[in-house]
């Protein structure tokens, strides 16, 4: 698959908002995102068009997406900054200046392809130019297949973990990879 992993840009609120709601129609969604199709589907265009702008520009959050040669989005990653002495968005404080990784979606077709990993590289390569000290993300304890591909993208449970929001349940395991040292 030739594709291109870039920024969004301002402009694309409508292909972000759409690529959320299938990625909210995935089978995996009630184990992988917090937020239901009928949630996201009910928001305003004035919300994707804030989302997407806030995504695009400054040094608070970046969205990633790759591009096919026929302009379908193929998979996404947010990476959003928290700062110290804040509260993240899963309601616990934040300790250190980290970015966490969000909305991690990738199509079925695009799945054990490497593509998730080249999503990874744009966003870490991000959060590093900040620069953070560590990046996380949150992973439901029966999402497997999730949790192979961050650990093979470098992460590592840190032992933290939280109850699952979702009518799922369960709980949701934080993960963190530290940032390189400087050569």
């Amino acid at each position: 698959m030739d594709l291109t992993v870039r920024p969004v840009r301002a402009d694309e609120w409508r292909q972000v908002r759409d690529l959320r709601l299938t990625a909210l129609r995935d089978p995996t969604a009630p184990i992988a995102f917090l937020e239901t199709y009928e949630a996201a589907a009910a928001e305003s265009d004035a919300f994707w068009q804030d989302r997407a702008s806030r995504s695009a520009e400054g040094d608070s959050a970046r969205q990633f997406v790759a591009e096919d040669t026929d302009g379908v989005w193929q998979g996404t990653v947010t990476a959003l900054v928290e700062r110290p002495g804040t509260v993240s968005p899963l309601g616990n404080r934040v300790e250190l200046l980290q970015t966490h990784l969000v909305g991690v979606f990738v199509r079925p077709d695009g799945r054990g392809t490497g593509l998730a990993h080249r999503l990874f590289e744009a966003a870490l390569a991000w959060s590093w130019s900040l620069p953070v000290e560590r990046a996380r993300l949150y992973v439901h304890g029966e999402n497997a297949r999730a949790q192979a591909m961050y650990r093979s993208a470098g992460f590592s449970r840190t032992g933290r973990c939280i109850p699952c929001t979702s009518p799922y349940g369960g709980r949701e395991w934080e993960m963190a990879i530290s940032r390189p040292a400087v050569r």
